[in-house]
């Protein structure tokens, strides 16, 4: 991942702690024919080097076959995102030498990809992904609620993925690069967008300011 030393999260907890958080993400392996994505919530297990992602796909889908032929993966993880206008800058009015941008939060991480197929093993997955999915609701489904035998039929048509992750990196790209009038310009207009995502990403500038 290309970021400006700025902008990098280098502190690899606070990167795994975001991926736990976010819970979805897009899934890149490498094909004979050229990169193949699928999109799907994983959650993040301990392991050796920064952990293992698990999640699974349709047993039909691309990518469950490129995962039982093994190799390397990427997991892309995305945060809030907003377009920067030059006229919150400060400096437009000054000298004019500004240019749009888009501010963001996205986090990567790389490792081997394997696929697991057993049921015991793909029910025991179902079950803390779903219990991790729910845990905020009022009535919480769990796995056990569905009957033993449509569950086996749902399980038996997918294909559990893990990534071993040896690599994670991420940027939060928060107009660090900014003369200070121009990135104070960007939170005031973050902070009254009409836009959830915007008003999101003032939040965390005002946290980024505040830590320095």
């Amino acid at each position: 991942m290309y970021a400006q030393p700025s902008f990098r999260i280098s502190d690899a907890n606070e990167l795994k702690a975001f991926i736990a958080a976010r819970r979805f993400g897009t899934l890149v392996v490498s094909g004979p024919e050229g990169p193949v994505a699928a999109h799907l919530p994983m959650i993040l297990q301990p392991g050796e080097g920064h952990g293992v992602l698990e999640g699974h796909v349709a047993r039909s889908n691309p990518v469950a076959g490129l995962a039982a032929a093994g190799g390397r993966a990427i997991a892309l993880f995305h945060g809030s995102d907003a377009y920067v206008t030059p006229s919150l800058y400060p400096s437009k009015r000054e000298h004019g030498r500004t240019v749009p941008t888009w501010n963001y939060i996205a986090v990567e991480a790389g490792g081997a990809l394997e696929a697991f197929s057993d049921p015991a093993e793909l029910r025991t997955h179902v079950a803390e992904l779903t219990d991790l999915m729910e845990s905020d609701a009022e009535t919480p489904w769990a796995v056990s609620d569905a009957p033993d035998d449509y569950i086996s039929k749902m399980t038996g048509a997918i294909t559990g993925l893990r990534l071993r992750i040896d690599r994670i990196e991420g940027m939060r790209k928060l107009s660090q690069n900014r003369p200070e009038p121009d990135r104070a310009g960007v939170l005031a207009g973050f902070s009254n967008s009409p836009h959830p995502s915007a008003r999101d990403l003032a939040d965390h500038m005002s946290k980024d300011t505040a830590s320095r």
